[in-house]
C-alpha cells in the first residue's frame, strides 16, 4: 500500500491535496498521517513532509513557490541582497494567503506556479524582473561557475530576458570567484574599461583583474579575506606585484556594495596614472 509521506516526498515534498488524492489517498488517510506526524498540514489543502525546506513551507503557506534571490540562496548561488524577505511566486492569477509573521514579497509572474523552491533557471529569470541587471548578472555568473547552468539553460534564460538585457548573458563568464567580481566587472564594462580576468602573474599568483597591463584590481569578499593571516598574504602579494611594476587597488565587500562612489574615481585615477 502506498504511503502518503513517501508519495509527497517523491512529488517534491510540498503538495496540494488533489495531487496525492489522485493516488488514492482519502481525506481520512491524510488526516491520520498528519496526526501521526508523518506529514504536516501547511494550510487547507496543502501538505508537506517533515524534511521539506522551511522557506519552501513558508512560501506554500503564502500561496506559491520560493523564487528570486530567496530560491537562489537555497541553491547556494551568490545573491546581492541576502537580507531580503522571502520572495514568493504565486502565478499570474494566484491567491495570497496571509500567514503568521508574513513578510513575503508576492510575485505574479506568468506561468503555472507550484510549491517548494523553483529551479535556478526560473529563479534567475524572476530575479531580473524583480531586482534588475546587477543582481541578475552577479547571480547568473555565480550559478554558471557552480555548474548549475547548461548551455541550453543559458540560452533559454537569454531568450526570456527583455531584448535590452540579453547582452548581460553575452558578456557573462564562468570563472568569476564571487559576485563582487561580477559586479565590479559589469560596472567597469559600462564605463568602457576592458579587464583581463583571473590573470596569473609569475611571483604573485592569480589576481582578479588586470587593466592596461599594469593595474591590478582585487575584489576582496568578506568570506575570503577576513583575518590577519589572509591580510598578511595579501600584503605580500601586493609587494611582489609592486616589484614587477604593477599598481594594486584592493576593495572589500562594503566598498563595492555600499560605497561605489569612492571606488569608481579611485580606479579611474589609477588608470590615468598607469596610462600617463
Amino acid at each position: 500500500m502506498l504511503d502518503p509521506a513517501i508519495t509527497i516526498a517523491r512529488l517534491g515534498g510540498i503538495v496540494r491535496s488533489e495531487q496525492v488524492r489522485a493516488f488514492g489517498f482519502t481525506r481520512s488517510m491524510l488526516a491520520r498521517a498528519v496526526a501521526d506526524g508523518r506529514i504536516r498540514r501547511i494550510r487547507a489543502g496543502v501538505f508537506a513532509v517533515p524534511g521539506a525546506s522551511a522557506l519552501g513551507i513558508d512560501a506554500a503557506a503564502h500561496g506559491g513557490a520560493l523564487t528570486c534571490g530567496s530560491a537562489l540562496l537555497q541553491h547556494c548561488v551568490w545573491v546581492l541582497d541576502t537580507e531580503a524577505p522571502a520572495h514568493v511566486w504565486v502565478g499570474r492569477n494566484g491567491r495570497v494567503h496571509p500567514h503568521e509573521r508574513c513578510t513575503c514579497v508576492s510575485h505574479f509572474f506568468d506561468g503555472a506556479t507550484r510549491f517548494g523552491v523553483v529551479d535556478v533557471e526560473t529563479a534567475l529569470i524572476h530575479l531580473h524582473q524583480c531586482a534588475g541587471d546587477e543582481s541578475f548578472f552577479a547571480s547568473f555568473e555565480s550559478a554558471w561557475r557552480k555548474g548549475l547552468l547548461t548551455g541550453a539553460a543559458r540560452a533559454r534564460i537569454r531568450d526570456a530576458l527583455p531584448q535590452s538585457a540579453r547582452w548581460l548573458v553575452d558578456i557573462a563568464r564562468p570563472d568569476a570567484d564571487s559576485g563582487l567580481e561580477s559586479l565590479l566587472r559589469l560596472r567597469l564594462h559600462l564605463l568602457g574599461i576592458r579587464l583581463d580576468c583571473q590573470v596569473r602573474i609569475p611571483g604573485v599568483g592569480r589576481v582578479d583583474f588586470v587593466v592596461a597591463g599594469r593595474l591590478i584590481i582585487e575584489a576582496d569578499g568578506k568570506e575570503n579575506h577576513d583575518g590577519s593571516s589572509q591580510r598578511h598574504r595579501d600584503l605580500l602579494r601586493d609587494a611582489a606585484a609592486s616589484r614587477l611594476g604593477y599598481e594594486t587597488l584592493r576593495f572589500d565587500y562594503s566598498q563595492i556594495i555600499y560605497d561605489w562612489a569612492s571606488v569608481q574615481p579611485a580606479i579611474l585615477a589609477a588608470l590615468a596614472r598607469v596610462n600617463a
